[in-house]
């Protein structure tokens, strides 16, 4: 008998508009006091009407468009009915059998291979309000302040087979609403939420489906680790009571359990509920969207598509064929929308350079194609492993360095110059993660550009040769580890600003 997991997921984003779903209220209540960003509108008073938020319907089809989604010409708001504390007008504003968006996909890399994963629709509605257990008592308090954030659903179809999937896809996800910037999408800080669809196909020896498990909603899961690790959990537990109970889709209800990252296990908690168990009716107090409309409140798709930004797999396949570096640099590029930008910057200044200082006789592009890619490399190198080394340890984004594009440009520039030695660079840099200063004037003003020039240096190994002979005679039976310290010694005398490898190299000349 084989089990063959089925993973559908959905995904609720949070929009980062000025003013809230359906009123003026400030969207930016996340680190404000409780109850603080709120209105009549947003907490259900009795007499109130909402204005739809206009930003959010567009962005919703941005996010749409760029998911390869199907625009309708028509779309409305729903009431979605039910009561809870977080919900103050006893209903929800969301969308039913019209959403914005429909039948679209996203690619994932899945061992190796481009799997496609299809979205069955996007839908735009208002978040709930936040519901806190006060510590030391039995009262729950409520805070209103995200009640009406604008919060877009993506629900795909249940075509994920693995945990390991299921992560990609969200990561990939991610990276395209920072694309887009219209979410921060940080699942800790529950800017994105997803919920995991999880049963089981029994399939027989030939591949033909027999029977499908009880569906189980996967909620609680608040960060990639988490959901990877409740995914990989619910399907150990619904294999093992398959093959105990034999229990079919036919025989229980669709229940949802609740994903304990302490205890590493997922935990009843409700019978779910069907789509007419929450009445849905057209929202009366909203007009029906028409999205192809050209009017003066026209929705323009073909506007909205023209602000679409190039996406990561796009960029992807742009620094493969123009910049020529490694496929696991890309991989880190692409992932930080920032550190891209910043990166193409960087490459943009290193390229006026060469064809203007460096180049011979040939064009501009010939001249960037001959000397470009040891410019990029050695740009890319410093970035990812040296610089990235100081963003780390201080916690912060490319966006937060006091580092500029052009003065980084103007420090591969001097190293590509060999007017200092990696030492002497490493130095550098450090004074400018720092400082922000040009790397020219800390150069001056730390007095790290005299190099010895090649008669002096040549002069000064042969000192060290003649004040040294029992690691020369060393390094002459073969003892090839003794050239170090020598190498050691003319750094010392050069105050670490020659070359190692220059030094090196003129040695074992020397001591053939």
């Amino acid at each position: 008998m084989k089990l063959q997991p089925i993973i559908g997921l959905e995904i609720h984003v949070q929009l980062k508009t000025k003013s809230k779903m359906f009123c003026s209220c400030d969207n930016a209540g996340e680190n404000a006091a409780p109850n603080t960003t709120i209105c009549p509108v947003c907490t259900g008073q009795p007499g109130t009407l909402p204005v739809m938020n206009r930003q959010a319907v567009e962005w919703t089809i941005k996010t749409g468009l760029a998911l390869d989604c199907q625009i309708p010409k028509y779309s409305k708001f729903d009431r979605k009915n039910y009561f809870y504390p977080d919900l103050p007008k006893g209903y929800q504003i969301s969308q039913y059998d019209q959403p914005l968006c429909q039948n679209g996909f996203l690619e994932i890399e899945s061992k190796g291979e481009i799997k496609k994963i299809r979205i069955l629709r996007i839908h735009l509605e208002e978040d709930a309000a936040k519901n806190f257990h006060a510590s030391g008592g039995h009262n729950t308090l409520v805070d209103y302040n995200r009640a009406g954030t604008p919060l877009m659903e993506i629900v795909t179809e249940p075509d994920l087979r693995t945990a390991t999937d299921a992560k990609a896809f969200m990561q990939k996800l991610r990276l395209i609403m920072r694309y887009l910037d219209i979410s921060e999408a940080d699942m800790e800080k529950g800017h994105m939420r997803c919920d995991a669809n999880i049963n089981l196909w029994e399939i027989d020896g030939v591949g033909k489906k027999i029977a499908a498990t009880p569906i189980v909603e996967v909620k609680n899961m608040n960060s990639f680790k988490a959901l990877e690790r409740a995914i990989e959990y619910e399907i150990k537990r619904q294999t093992k009571e398959y093959q105990e109970t034999k229990k079919t889709i036919a025989d229980a209800p669709k229940t949802t359990r609740g994903w304990d990252d302490t205890q590493g296990i997922t935990e009843p908690q409700r019978t779910k509920e069907e789509a007419h168990d929450y009445r849905y009716f057209p929202e009366p107090d909203l007009p029906l969207l028409r999205l192809d409309h050209k009017g003066e409140n026209a929705i323009d798709i073909n506007a909205i598509e023209k602000t679409i930004p190039e996406l990561p797999d796009e960029k992807r396949r742009r620094f493969e064929k123009e910049f020529g570096i490694s496929s696991a640099d890309i991989k880190t590029l692409v992932g930080d929308k920032e550190l891209s930008e910043y990166a193409e910057e960087v490459i943009s200044e290193l390229r006026e350079w060469v064809c203007t200082e460096v180049a011979t006789d040939g064009t501009e592009d010939e001249e960037w194609e001959k000397y470009g890619p040891k410019a990029v490399k050695t740009a890319i190198n410093w970035l990812l492993n040296k610089l990235a080394k100081h963003l780390n340890k201080q916690n912060i984004n490319i966006k937060k360095c006091k580092i500029t594009p052009e003065n980084f440009a103007e420090f591969i520039k001097i190293i590509n110059q060999n007017k200092v030695n990696s030492t002497v660079a490493q130095k550098v840099l450090d004074i400018m993660f720092i400082s922000g200063k040009d790397p020219s004037n800390i150069l001056e003003e730390e007095d790290l550009s005299d190099t010895a020039s090649d008669n002096e240096l040549e002069k000064i190994i042969d000192i060290i040769i003649s004040k040294n002979p029992e690691p020369v005679a060393n390094y002459k039976k073969g003892k090839i580890n003794a050239i170090m310290f020598l190498v050691g010694q003319i750094m010392k005398d050069t105050r670490g600003k020659s070359n190692p490898e220059d030094i090196k190299k003129i040695l074992e000349k020397k001591l053939k």
